[in-house]
């Protein structure tokens, strides 16, 4: 085992758990579900039935990352994030029964490579957050967040354009449609909504 869990942590036999990965104290990891290398789960943080995490992942404390989740290499859960899994979300069905787990269908959110999500945020499933976007810590997202997107706000809405280092984008001077990052000097290039890093 090269991995470490807390001993007040709970981690189903089924779940795998990546080389170097650390879960916190009284975390849950519960079945099926799979952390890639590296990744870190904080202190009280939830991971659902078969949500699929890769590499680098951080989730911080108090997260809540229901099943069917997807969440790509690199990405990063602030705390007391939440992923919904239920669009229709009821206790009990027309009739007054308590629903189980066969009665409704669970949908996800997908988070891409780089990707993260700031504290308190609320991810509305169904929905996909692209590479390297980042959502603003209180913002409830209800919709497909673009590549390197900067959204905010409830409902979150875009407010500008993030680089691969987290730092909002600057438009570039005499070049229409492109972007700078202002720390790595990184270029970006913004056609029909879409951004793209230059070569």
């Amino acid at each position: 085992m090269n991995y470490r869990v807390q001993p007040t942590a709970q981690v189903d036999a089924t779940a795998e758990i990546g080389d170097g990965s650390s879960v916190w104290e009284l975390a849950q990891i519960r079945e099926d579900a799979r952390l890639g290398a590296g990744c870190v789960v904080g202190r009280g943080a939830y991971v659902g039935t078969g949500v699929q995490i890769g590499d680098n992942v951080k989730i911080q404390n108090y997260a809540l990352v229901y099943e069917p989740a997807e969440l790509g290499d690199g990405v990063f859960i602030g705390p007391a994030v939440v992923l919904t899994n239920d669009h229709n979300p009821r206790s009990v069905d027309p009739e007054g029964h308590q629903k189980r787990g066969g009665d409704w269908e669970a949908v996800g959110v997908r988070i891409a490579e780089g990707a993260s999500i700031g504290a308190r945020a609320v991810c509305v499933a169904p929905l996909t957050i692209g590479r390297w976007a980042m959502v603003a810590a209180g913002s409830v997202v209800t919709k497909d967040v673009p590549d390197f997107a900067l959204v905010m706000g409830v409902p979150a809405r875009q407010a500008g354009w993030v680089g691969r280092s987290g730092v909002r984008l600057a438009e570039r001077a005499g070049e229409a449609g492109a972007w700078e990052c202002p720390r790595t000097g990184e270029v970006y290039d913004e056609k029909d909504g879409v951004l793209t890093k230059r070569d």
